[in-house]
């Protein structure tokens, strides 16, 4: 289960983020509480705010799967991770003094966005470089584990604080954080990377990576689905803060315990995916699988009558939510040529979160114009009938044989 951890340059990897993403989980709470407190508890404010965040994946994420393709992609982490540090810290500075106003979060919510969107795409075609492809399904998984171990504790972490210290010194400890992702990636010895030659700097390298995507069935099957699942599905930091302010008129505590219980579902998912790795690559039917048990859980939890009925029914969201995404994503990586993967985990990222922009508005504007319950039904909804139609897609065009029942037999029957 913890196999990839045997790589040196790996557990370096491993443990400065287990410190840093505790430290961007306290951020996005702080983030979406003061935005909260400066509009007056808007969910159309707090909606921007997050397509802010995400617009810039609409722009950027394609060309920074060509840098990861061409450049070394440890160096650029270095950089990209010091920029995301100090975003932090200057809206820490701006908290802390007071001057802090919507609009300068809104700047450094598109910065932090700009940032993030190249070092996504860098980051995840990276981890097969640290161990090697048969140890890549195994590390994604404990990535997601580190992911969500770290959203468990760091929203809890950020609700106390947010209480007792206030936002912007939740801001300034993120900041800070980023020393140990940053100290991780130097410590490499780069001689025990995995690396393939990069890809020389010529035109079209771009148009080359989508008609490469577009020429393959089964990627562009998993690229829609990602989409429709993550921009209409996975907006859980804008859903979860509107439910916990204005459904049940609850604090940040209650922010926090919400993202807290997604995490512990999260992680238990990671946890299944890290030991399901030993078993061979990825199954189809398994991310249709996750896909679909996600969405109908999803709108479950948002019919729920309390707020300690919604952290529990969210524990299964979070498990099926990480069933789903690290399955495609090792679905995706494992798939496509090394001198390609930059590029087309460049289209991945773009798919997963350039859909945010779009999402993140229309779940505010549902929650204000009809009940703070809406994004969650309705995102869990729109997951389910992709699940489904995703289904018969593969069953008419890839060969996916459908049974009548369960979904989980589903197979794949070679072309003759």
């Amino acid at each position: 289960m913890f196999s990839s951890l045997r790589v040196r340059n790996y557990r370096l990897y491993a443990s400065g983020q287990v410190v840093s993403l505790i430290g961007v989980w306290m951020q996005r709470v702080a983030q979406d509480w003061l935005v909260l407190e400066l509009s007056n508890g808007s969910p159309v404010a707090l909606g921007v705010a997050a397509a802010l965040q995400f617009l810039p994946t609409l722009v950027l994420s394609l060309w920074a799967g060509v840098l990861a393709d061409r450049l070394d992609k440890r160096k650029l982490l270095v950089g990209l991770e010091t920029g995301l540090g100090l975003c932090g810290l200057t809206l820490g500075l701006l908290d802390v003094t007071g001057v802090a106003q919507l609009w300068q979060v809104y700047v450094l919510c598109l910065l932090l966005g700009m940032v993030s969107a190249v070092e996504t795409p860098v980051r995840q075609s990276f981890v097969v470089e640290m161990v090697g492809r048969d140890q890549l399904t195994n590390a994604v998984a404990l990535n997601s584990m580190t992911f969500n171990l770290a959203r468990m504790v760091g929203p809890a972490i950020a609700g106390v604080l947010i209480t007792v210290v206030g936002t912007g010194w939740v801001f300034l400890i993120n900041a800070a954080t980023f020393v140990g992702v940053i100290g991780g990636l130097l410590l490499m010895n780069p001689a025990q990377l995995h690396r393939s030659p990069p890809v020389p700097r010529r035109k079209g390298q771009l148009r080359e990576g989508l008609r490469y995507v577009r020429r393959r069935a089964d990627l562009v099957t998993v690229m829609v689905l990602v989409f429709f699942v993550s921009t209409f599905g996975l907006n859980f930091y804008v859903t979860l803060a509107v439910v916990a302010r204005n459904v049940f008129g609850g604090e940040a505590d209650a922010y926090g315990f919400l993202s807290t219980m997604l995490a512990v579902g999260t992680l238990t998912g990671a946890t299944l995916a890290a030991r399901r790795s030993s078993k061979g690559k990825p199954r189809v039917s398994l991310m249709l699988g996750g896909a679909l048990a996600f969405g109908v859980l999803e709108a479950v939890a948002g019919l729920m009558p309390s707020l300690w009925a919604v952290g529990v029914a969210l524990v299964p969201v979070g498990a099926a939510m990480m069933t789903f995404t690290t399955t495609a994503n090792a679905t995706v990586q494992l798939a496509v040529s090394p001198a390609m993967r930059g590029r087309v985990m460049g289209l991945y990222m773009l798919v997963f979160l350039g859909g945010n922009p779009v999402g993140g508005p229309l779940m505010g504007w549902l929650a204000e114009n009809f009940t703070g319950r809406s994004p969650l039904v309705v995102g869990g909804l729109v997951a389910v009938l992709t699940a489904l139609i995703a289904g018969f897609v593969l069953a008419r065009r890839g060969g996916l044989r459908l049974p009548t029942w369960p979904w989980t037999r589903l197979r794949v029957i070679p072309r003759r």
